[in-house]
């Protein structure tokens, strides 16, 4: 089947041009004029662009979309915001659910409650046990209920990576951090194969409806208590059930060493051959976040007095990822602080750039260390919906983080003028996952014109303005670079690449910056074949 793209401009690695398209068996066949075009092929259908933009589908470089399916399934709470809606959409969902043994799901912000800490005692309403995920999955909140039953008392111990938070006296308050989550999300009901390839085919529904064609899942492993999400890639991938194209990034157990390499190896062999699966980079999260003080610093928290945690020790760190990429697997990092993001640099000396090793998050990097990434040819995996004048930012991060360290956060620009490569991300359902709002705040730093929490007093102040890139770099990011960091044939427009495409309502290149937002997604193709048509 062949398929004319007429009528507005297209996305290229040259820019953006005033052309047609022509996709023919589910390939990019040409780029031209549309006379020119419709001469090549008398036979074809078309789709009219009415003014709007033809850009390469979007790849997502770190998300967790099965995770992100199942809470949508489960108590939701990423679409209301505060104490008050919180409890009553808990109580409606127990409600609507007294079978449920558990009251599990997620979705709570942080900077909702004083010091970003909900407490035990208000889910103690509810006889049954509730675990909740914070919308950054760094924290769960539980009541009296669960911690009972985990047997989680003012005698046990914080494991090594995660803190039980207590009141003054050593009582739990209901808020277990990192590693803590487990003492209790262990214990939740496990979800079945049913509900987690349900859960992948809502989240690629969703992904499709906001132009992404590809992505990385950030954790295919065991993690928090969530469950293995390999079986189910490669059932839906083996099965013709999986339309994206998709790059798993494997969980590297931080409680094992170098005797976990076997097991990876035969992960990944696991899904070799698949047409839309891969299961080739490894993740490993190197700290936690700076709102719970688990994010790893150089130097003290001006509050808490620590300097957070290094969840693989550093000086192991650099064996490590030395096998993996003797291996040719790819490494994935999470760094949230600037002793992190130095740690995971440090172990990516003397590896082979072919690999295509990224840092994802990068909230916090000590200036001497910018240079490093595109001397390493490390891939700088943006996040970029963080870095605005948000209530948890202005909230709990600034007064925590203190100077100058405040003023090292998201340093985009700094990045791209030492030549760093970037792909782009979203973490949801960490963030919305929807890459123009992700564009709108990189080239801006202020909040997207629509979010919910627009209305917060700085939201429309740019955070360090001097950081922001321009529309093509951070369109690039969520295309090509993405693409290259999955090794993936699509995310850019021209011949011989997939058709893998998506069209824009409006040419967001035409728009006044701060109105980049304001662009949604009409259609969405893969492989040629249109797989969301917004009415």
């Amino acid at each position: 089947m062949n398929v004319l793209f007429r009528g507005g401009r297209v996305f290229t690695p040259e820019g953006v041009l005033a052309a047609s398209v022509l996709v023919s068996d589910g390939m990019i066949a040409a780029m031209g004029p549309e006379g020119e075009l419709a001469r090549q092929s008398p036979s074809h259908d078309t789709v009219d662009l009415d003014g709007g933009l033809l850009a390469p589908g979007f790849i997502d470089a770190h998300i967790h979309p099965v995770q992100a399916g199942l809470e949508r399934a489960k108590c939701d709470l990423s679409e209301v915001f505060g104490l008050d809606a919180y409890l009553a959409k808990i109580a409606d969902y127990a409600t609507q659910n007294p079978d449920k043994e558990w009251i599990d799901g997620g979705g709570w912000d942080m900077s909702a409650f004083p010091g970003g800490l909900p407490h035990r005692d208000r889910l103690d309403f509810l006889d049954r046990p509730v675990y909740l995920i914070q919308r950054d999955h760094h924290a769960a909140w539980v009541n009296t209920r669960a911690l009972e039953l985990a047997g989680i008392t003012r005698d046990t111990p914080d494991p090594a990576d995660g803190r039980i938070e207590r009141d003054r006296d050593g009582t739990p308050t209901g808020v277990l951090h990192e590693g803590a989550m487990d003492l209790v999300g262990l214990l939740t009901p496990r979800p079945s194969a049913k509900d987690l390839d349900d859960a992948l085919a809502d989240a690629e529904r969703h992904l499709f409806s906001l132009g992404i064609t590809g992505w990385q899942d950030a954790i295919v492993g065991p993690y928090a208590g969530s469950a293995d999400q390999l079986p189910t890639y490669l059932s839906a991938a083996r099965e013709g059930r999986l339309r994206a194209r998709v790059a798993g990034a494997l969980w590297w157990d931080r409680t094992r060493g170098l005797d976990q390499l076997g097991d990876l190896v035969e992960r990944r062999a696991s899904a070799e051959g698949l047409d839309r699966f891969s299961a080739t980079s490894v993740k490993i999260m190197q700290d936690g976040i700076t709102e719970n003080f688990t994010a790893a610093t150089l130097q003290p928290y001006c509050l808490c007095g620590g300097t957070g945690l290094s969840y693989v020790d550093p000086y192991k760190l650099k064996e490590y990822v030395a096998e993996l990429d003797r291996l040719g697997f790819q490494v994935h990092f999470h760094a949230i602080g600037e002793r992190a993001v130095r740690e995971a640099l440090d172990s990516f000396e003397g590896t082979n750039p072919a690999n295509r090793h990224h840092i994802a998050h990068l909230q916090i990097i000590e200036p001497s260390d910018v240079p490093r990434f595109a001397a390493l040819g490390v891939t700088a995996n943006l996040q970029p919906l963080w870095a605005t004048h948000h209530a948890q930012m202005d909230e709990l991060t600034l007064p925590y983080l203190g100077e100058p360290r405040s003023s090292w956060q998201y340093p985009f620009k700094d990045l791209l003028d030492h030549g760093t490569r970037f792909c782009a991300g979203s973490d949801w359902p960490v963030s919305d996952a929807d890459p123009l709002q992700g564009m709108h705040v990189a080239v801006n730093r202020t909040e997207p014109g629509g979010s919910v929490h627009a209305g917060y007093p700085t939201a429309q102040t740019p955070f360090l303005p001097g950081q922001r890139i321009d529309l093509a770099t951070a369109m690039t990011a969520y295309t090509a670079g993405s693409a290259w960091v999955n090794r993936s044939p699509a995310g850019v427009i021209e011949p011989g690449r997939p058709a893998d495409l998506v069209v824009l309502d409006r040419d967001p290149f035409e728009l006044p910056p701060g109105d980049i937002w304001t662009t949604r997604v009409r259609m969405t193709f893969v492989d040629g074949e249109p797989v969301h048509d917004r009415p």
